[in-house]
């Protein structure tokens, strides 16, 4: 179920890509982060309430929250940085190099979570480097 997810989730985010695209002709890109922001937030409270989750926000460790609330902070600037790189630049090239964050999230879960990294994913990582590369020049 997972593969079929994570596929789905590749689906949409080439979709988000796209629509921004075209959506952020002539509007200002902060002002269309915003918009996303709003449908996004409603989305995913709708989801909580259907599944009944509410119940869940008492339990969260001061950890969690703080951690959940920097993580917040990042997405949002990630998408004040992707929208506005979308809106100047072209498409086919503001994708490949925001999904180096492949690249870095490796990097980073090594020094921080402390988790392997195995000749595989360097090898891995080196060819999305390589890869985004040959896509933008």
């Amino acid at each position: 179920m997972w593969l079929i997810l994570a596929l789905a989730s590749a689906i949409f985010a080439a979709l988000t890509s796209i629509l921004a695209k075209i959506g952020i002709d002539g509007v200002n890109s902060n002002l269309a982060t915003a918009i996303r922001t709003v449908v996004v937030v409603i989305m995913a409270w709708g989801m909580v309430f259907i599944t009944n989750a509410q119940n869940g926000l008492s339990d969260i460790s001061k950890k969690s929250w703080i951690f959940l609330i920097l993580s917040g902070l990042a997405t949002g600037a990630s998408w004040l940085c992707y929208y506005k790189a979308l809106q100047t630049g072209e498409a086919s090239k503001v994708v490949p190099i925001d999904k180096l964050s492949v690249v870095f999230t490796l990097i980073l879960a090594f020094v921080f979570l402390h988790e392997t990294l195995t000749a595989k994913s360097v090898i891995g990582c080196i060819l999305i480097a390589i890869g985004t590369l040959l896509m933008v020049i």
